[in-house]
C-alpha cells in the first residue's frame, strides 16, 4: 500500500493535479538544496560527492538522497567494476548522520539551497522518494555520464514544472573530460593521473558544455551557482553556506612518473650501446620491457571492447603499446623484420600525436617509454644481423 500511495502521489504531483498546498506532503516551509562534498585524500574520493537534501522543519523531514551507494559484497564486485557494469543505488540517510563522515575525514561540505517553488520541492520529494523503492533505486553507474552528480542536475531538472534549467553552451576556452578529472590530481597523485591517462580514451578528449561539466561535483557546485531557470532567467540557487571546512592534513607530493621512465630511458639507451659494443643479448631486458607492453595492451584491449565504459574506447595508447608486443615477447630475438618496422612507425607515430596534441591527449610519461621500446626495437634490428 505505501508502494501504491507513492506512486499515485507522484503521477499526481507531477502532472499539477495537487494544487492545494494541505495535498502536498511537504509543508509550506519545506526547501530542497543541493550537498556538494568537496574531494578527500583518499584516491575514490579525489572527485567529490554530491547528494540531494529534503528538509521539512514542520514535519521533522531532514533527509539526503544520495545516488553514489555501491555494495562491496556484490558477487564479482571488481569484474563487474572493470567492465562498467556495476549497479550503484539511491540510498537515504538522515542529515545529520550523513555528514558525520566527512566531518570525521574533514572535508568541505557546500550546501547550495534552490529557489524552486512549494510544488517544485514536493515534486523532487516525491520523484526520489519512488526512486528509492527497491525496485527502483538501481542503476547502471558510468562515471562520465550517470554519476552522483549528472543524476542530482537531472533529478532537479526534472522536478521543474513548464520549464528548464538553462540551454547547455560550449565556450571556446570548454575543457575535456581528461583535463577535468585531471585537474583534481595535482603532484600528489600523479601516479593515478598517469593510470587514468593510459586508460581514458579519445573520446574524452572533446570539449564539455556546461551541462557535461557537472558530471565533477565540484563542478556542479560552480555550475549551478550560475544556473538559471528559461521562464524566469532568476538564478536556481537561492543561498550557499559552507556547512563544514577542509582541514585535512597535506598529503606529500609523489615522485613523477615521467621523471621514472626518463631514468629508465636513459639506463635503457647506456646498456643497449654497451650492449651493442661488448655484443650482449639482453634478451632479459626485452622480456621484461616487451612484456610489460604486451599486459598493457592486453588491459587497454579489454577495456575497449569487453567492458562497458564510455571513455574507454578509441583508446589510441594502443599505437605504443600494440598488441604486437605480444608477439615480440614471445619471439624476441627472432622478431620477423617488418613487424619490428611496424610497430616502430607505431611508436613515432605516438610521438608525433603527442606533439600536435590531437585527437588524443597522452600522459608525458609516454615520450620516455615510447623511446626507451625504440630503443629496444632498432637493437631488435642491429642485433639481428
Amino acid at each position: 500500500m505505501k508502494k501504491l500511495a507513492i506512486l499515485i502521489a507522484f503521477l499526481s504531483a507531477m502532472a499539477g493535479g495537487m494544487a492545494q498546498s494541505q495535498d502536498l506532503p511537504l509543508g509550506e516551509n519545506a526547501f530542497a538544496s543541493v550537498i556538494v562534498c568537496e574531494p578527500g585524500n583518499d584516491f575514490y574520493t579525489t572527485f567529490g560527492h554530491a547528494a540531494i537534501r529534503i528538509c521539512d522543519p514542520g514535519q521533522n523531514i531532514d533527509v539526503v538522497y544520495n545516488y553514489g551507494t555501491f555494495d562491496f559484497n556484490t558477487k564479482n564486485f571488481y569484474l563487474k567494476f572493470a567492465m562498467g557494469r556495476l549497479d550503484y543505488c539511491l540510498s537515504r540517510a538522515n542529515f545529520g548522520h550523513y555528514l558525520e563522515d566527512y566531518i570525521i575525514e574533514r572535508r568541505a561540505v557546500w550546501e547550495q539551497r534552490l529557489d524552486i517553488t512549494n510544488q517544485e520541492v514536493n515534486n523532487l520529494f516525491l520523484a526520489l522518494e519512488w526512486n528509492y523503492l527497491p525496485e527502483n533505486r538501481y542503476y547502471r553507474y558510468d562515471f562520465f555520464r550517470d554519476n552522483c552528480a549528472t543524476r542530482v542536475r537531472d533529478m532537479i531538472n526534472n522536478s521543474l514544472i513548464h520549464r528548464t534549467l538553462f540551454t547547455p553552451t560550449t565556450p571556446a576556452d570548454a575543457l575535456s573530460y581528461r583535463e577535468l578529472i585531471n585537474s583534481l590530481m595535482d603532484r600528489k597523485l600523479e601516479w593515478w593521473r598517469f593510470g587514468t591517462d593510459l586508460l581514458l580514451g579519445a573520446r574524452c578528449d572533446r570539449p564539455c558544455n556546461s551541462d557535461e561539466y557537472m558530471f565533477l561535483p565540484k563542478e556542479l557546485l560552480v555550475q549551478l551557482d550560475t544556473t538559471t531557470v528559461s521562464n524566469t532567467g532568476k538564478p536556481l540557487v537561492a543561498q550557499k553556506n559552507k556547512i563544514c571546512s577542509d582541514t585535512r592534513p597535506e598529503l606529500s607530493d609523489s615522485v613523477s612518473p615521467t621523471i621514472v621512465f626518463w631514468f629508465i630511458f636513459v639506463a635503457t639507451l647506456c646498456v643497449t650501446v654497451i650492449g651493442w659494443a661488448k655484443r650482449w643479448r639482453l634478451q632479459w631486458m626485452d622480456a621484461i620491457l616487451f612484456g610489460a607492453a604486451a599486459l598493457i595492451s592486453l588491459f587497454l584491449i579489454f577495456m575497449w571492447f569487453a567492458s562497458a565504459h564510455y571513455c574507454t574506447k578509441l583508446n589510441l595508447n594502443l599505437f605504443w603499446a600494440s598488441p604486437l608486443f605480444i608477439y615480440f615477447a614471445i619471439a624476441l630475438r627472432r622478431s620477423n623484420r617488418w613487424i619490428v618496422v611496424t610497430q616502430m612507425v607505431l611508436l613515432v607515430t605516438t610521438l608525433i600525436i603527442m606533439l600536435i596534441g590531437w585527437p588524443q591527449h597522452f600522459n608525458a610519461a609516454v615520450c620516455p617509454i615510447a623511446l626507451t621500446l625504440i630503443i629496444r626495437l632498432i637493437s631488435q634490428i642491429k642485433t639481428a644481423h
